[in-house]
């Protein structure tokens, strides 16, 4: 979506004038959402009372915008740990048009401490198009999915339309223990407003800032695409500007991983936009190279200063289509040349590349945290390319998403991750252990379930973060972050390979998604199990013991074996027994 189409969207937004309880107008703008393409016919909108609807919905549930509700509660109560992000789902519901809904928290207090309201947002959540996976492409069955997390700070409500609002509460890292209460009220114009009443208590355990999490996260970035839905050339100044929400967001749910790339798009254009290149290659007349690393640079600095510094992954040796290219000076033009593993060019091009390469790293200080990645590629080929690293740079790391099942003719890469579904032996992931190796799994566009789909159940994003706690992985691959397909804010299909959402997490300007909150959350509950049994391994009586078992028991009961019809049951249970659990080492 270029920027021109966003300003002339401006379709849906009005200025308002008057006041609701004395609320101030608000002038916003927004954009009109795909109609409906299957909209909820049964539904009987004039048995809905008038005025504005309200009540807690919960987090596993999407909303359908035609449908009406069947959701009552008026309190909502939660448990969370200092340093936490917990999640809520308000629904509202209209049979007649409603103007500047808004919603507006109080402070929330305990008996000897205070919140401040500012721990607490709510986001409207924008409907986009999604399929059903039938991998048809746009021949899927189509429907609207609740999923954009928009940065409006009042919305309008079409008439005989729900609307699901996102809340989430921050809690400080220094909030004092206790059960804290406040008062959520939903204004709009020349409507009484209304109360909900929120419960939070607040326990003992602080979990650490993002940045000092130990799961492994790796989602892909694409710079290039954030250039093009703002209309800007890529690497522009405003280009850079632009990327630093985006990656911000990518931060605060603890990434780990830089993705960088080595020559023009390693992935043969899989997604809408290709990826412009981060390092520029140029043959000289006499044969000699230069690499221009600039923009590269500026990358790895932008992404190191936001708190992304673990590593980084430069793809790809092995691009989809073994392409590569440089300008070249003696012609002055542009050239193009296919370099296989073990073929005459790919190691006249890539030897004086990764002389090159391994210098400015070690002249950076990016030499141990940097590796040459890989993406799917077959055995017999990382096999011809592990053994020209080994004799041209074997200081340079390696990473593979490995599915092939062949990780364990190379066990000892530095970043190994499986598919999902696939496992390391317990002795291979033993020694990669010891040795400080990254073990991880992934999913792209398979499996079906659980995924991070616009059309998957809510609780699968949260279930990925127990089952790496569960199968004993270090953290999470996935493809994408942010390959925008054309117009990401109203449709997420893309192509006939990919179901719907699976190229991406979040949206433009740096809007989040209910996919993207589940996920932090299933990252944050792996944390706090990591924490917990760190910390009641160190008490030896009998109620440490009896907790970590029992804590261990529930995380084990999310397995891939599961039925997705279940997951919400098996995971809210788990969930509850880590509360139960967390409430035990807290009194110790």
């Amino acid at each position: 979506m270029t920027r021109n189409f966003i300003l002339s969207a401006v379709l849906y937004g009005v200025v308002v004038a008057g006041c609701t309880d004395n609320r101030p107008a608000q002038l916003f703008d927004t954009y009109a959402e795909a109609i409906d393409p299957a909209p909820d016919t049964t539904a009987d909108w004039s048995t809905v009372a008038k005025g504005l609807n309200v009540a807690f919905g919960d987090i596993d549930s999407r909303y359908a915008k035609s449908s009406i509700p069947t959701v009552t509660a008026t309190e909502w109560t939660s448990v969370a740990w200092r340093g936490e992000r917990i999640s809520a789902q308000l629904v509202l519901w209209a049979g007649d048009a409603v103007e500047q809904v808004e919603c507006v928290f109080s402070d929330f207090t305990a008996s000897a401490a205070t919140l401040n309201a500012s721990i607490a947002q709510a986001r409207f959540e924008r409907y986009v198009l999604t399929d059903d996976g039938c991998h048809k492409g746009l021949e899927c069955p189509s429907s609207l999915s609740p999923d954009m997390l928009d940065t409006l700070s009042s919305f309008n409500m079409e008439a005989q339309t729900a609307r699901p609002v996102w809340l989430s509460f921050d809690i400080p890292q220094d909030a004092a223990e206790g059960v804290y209460s406040g008062i959520l009220t939903i204004y709009a114009r020349h409507r009484k407003a209304q109360k909900l009443k929120i419960t939070l208590e607040v326990l003992p355990q602080t979990l650490p800032p993002p940045s000092e999490w130990a799961f492994h996260l790796d989602l892909w970035q694409h710079p290039t695409s954030v250039a093009r839905v703002n209309g800007v050339e890529p690497w522009s100044e405003e280009h850079w500007q632009l990327l630093e929400a985006p990656m911000k967001l990518l931060a605060s749910a603890g990434q780990k991983v830089i993705t960088a790339t080595l020559n023009e798009d390693p992935w043969h254009h899989q997604c809408y936009d290709g990826y412009a290149d981060m390092i520029r290659w140029k043959k000289y007349k006499d044969g000699s190279w230069a690499y221009d690393y600039t923009v590269f640079d500026r990358w790895i600095a932008l992404m190191m200063r936001l708190g992304i510094n673990k590593q980084i992954n430069c793809y790809s040796m092995l691009p989809w289509n073994y392409e590569l290219h440089y300008a070249d000076e003696a012609t002055g033009e542009d050239v193009k040349v296919q370099a296989k593993p073990g073929e005459k060019p790919f190691i006249e091009l890539w030897t004086p590349f990764l002389k090159d390469f391994s210098a400015h790293l070690k002249s950076k200080g990016w030499e141990k945290i940097t590796n040459i990645a890989m993406d799917e590629r077959a055995p017999e080929e990382m096999k011809k390319l592990l053994d020209f690293l080994a004799g041209v740079a074997p200081e340079i790391g390696v990473a593979f998403a490995d599915n092939h099942k062949s990780y364990k003719q190379f066990t000892m890469l530095r970043d190994v991750c499986v598919q999902l579904g696939s496992r390391f032996d317990d002795a291979d992931l033993a020694l990669r252990r010891a040795n400080g190796l990254v073990s991880t799994c992934y999913v792209c566009c398979n499996p079906h379930a659980p995924n991070t789909f616009t059309f998957s159940p809510l609780v699968e994003s949260a279930w990925l973060g127990w089952y790496v706690a569960s199968a004993d992985f270090d953290g999470l691959l996935r493809w994408a972050y942010n390959s925008w397909n054309e117009n990401p804010l109203i449709d997420t299909r893309f192509s006939e390979y990919w179901p719907a959402g699976d190229c991406f997490l979040i949206y433009p300007n740096a809007r989040s998604s209910v996919r993207f909150e589940r996920l932090r959350e299933g990252i944050q509950d792996f944390e706090k199990i990591r924490i917990l049994r760190q910390q009641l391994a160190l008490s030896p009586d009998d109620a440490s013991r009896t907790a970590i078992e029992k804590l261990n028991q529930a995380v084990a009961t999310v397995r891939l074996d599961v039925k997705p019809e279940i997951y919400a049951a098996t995971l809210n249970h788990a969930k509850k027994v880590l509360a139960e659990v967390s409430r035990i080492a807290g009194a110790q």
